[in-house]
């Protein structure tokens, strides 16, 4: 892994997502629990550090720029991560489980859901599937 890659903080990336979610470094701060000054300073930090700008700032709302909603999908990425290691670290789980029902025409039913039922039953082993006979609907 290359470690002098990275030369932004965790708290940068947070702030940039969380201001790009709400609209606003208003917002945004109110959000995250700082001060508006402090998530601006994360915010133009991380576009130092990147070389970028991420926002076109306008008087009330700010607007992500090309770079900006780029990088905002791996900015998920890494909140998702980030809170999969809190509940790791607090012993709890994501585990998929409990009934599954899904409703389909005929042809969904014979031709694509076979693939995504193997797909599931793969990814949620603790999943239960309920089957019933098609309804039939007056005509």
């Amino acid at each position: 892994m290359k470690w002098d890659a990275v030369r932004y903080d965790w708290n940068q990336v947070r702030a940039f997502l969380a201001t790009a979610e709400e609209g606003s470094l208003s917002a945004a701060a109110r959000a995250l629990k700082v001060t508006q000054p402090t998530l601006s300073r994360q915010v133009a930090g991380l576009e130092a550090s990147l070389g970028v700008s991420l926002f076109e700032r306008g008087t009330r709302s700010m607007t992500l720029t090309a770079a900006g909603r780029q990088l905002l999908a791996y900015a998920r990425e890494m909140n998702n991560a980030a809170n999969n290691i809190s509940l790791a670290a607090s012993g709890q789980c994501q585990a998929v489980e409990g009934e599954v029902r899904i409703a389909a025409t005929n042809a969904m039913a014979t031709y694509h859901l076979p693939a995504v039922v193997a797909k599931i039953r793969k990814l949620a082993p603790g999943s239960r599937w309920i089957s019933r006979p098609p309804t039939r609907f007056p005509t």
